[in-house]
């Protein structure tokens, strides 16, 4: 009686492992470009949160109809703002202006050096041209995402 042992052939494994590094070489470089996508994501993100903490602390400032700044939030948080008909209302470039609006920043280091420019860039890569950056005089945002 004659025992046939089962198994794989040297061929064919060799031809699964090419295959698998086929698969492998295809699919890599796709999953390569996930951080960038991310950090532009994430400072996307942090510009839309920007925004809305300006929308929300200008309407506080409206809906008080003291002119005055800080401004006090509905939690207690006070947020300085600029003063004035043109500006009114917008939290201004410092950590007790922009900073009490957002609340929370984690994920980004940001620099507060001038006021006119604050910087949020992201913590895990990212230099000037992957930010977004706020004027504390007008409250716009300007987002940079080419070196991300």
């Amino acid at each position: 009686m004659e025992k046939r042992q089962g198994g794989f052939t040297l061929i064919e494994l060799v031809v699964v492992i090419v295959i698998l590094g086929i698969l492998a070489a295809v699919a890599l470089p796709r999953f390569v470009n996930l951080q960038s996508d991310a950090r532009k994501a994430a400072v996307n993100g942090m510009a839309g949160a920007l925004r809305s903490a300006v929308a929300l602390v200008q309407a506080k400032y409206i809906a008080s109809g003291t002119n005055t700044s800080p401004v006090t939030m509905a939690d207690g948080t006070t947020v300085a703002v600029n003063t004035g008909p043109t500006n009114g209302g917008v939290p201004t470039g410092t950590a007790a202006g922009i900073g009490n609006a957002l609340q929370s920043t984690d994920g980004f280091i940001v620099n507060y050096a001038v006021s006119t420019a604050v910087t949020f860039r992201p913590t895990n890569g990212g230099g000037a041209n992957c930010q977004a950056v706020y004027n504390g005089s007008t409250g716009a945002v300007a987002v940079t995402t080419t070196g991300c």
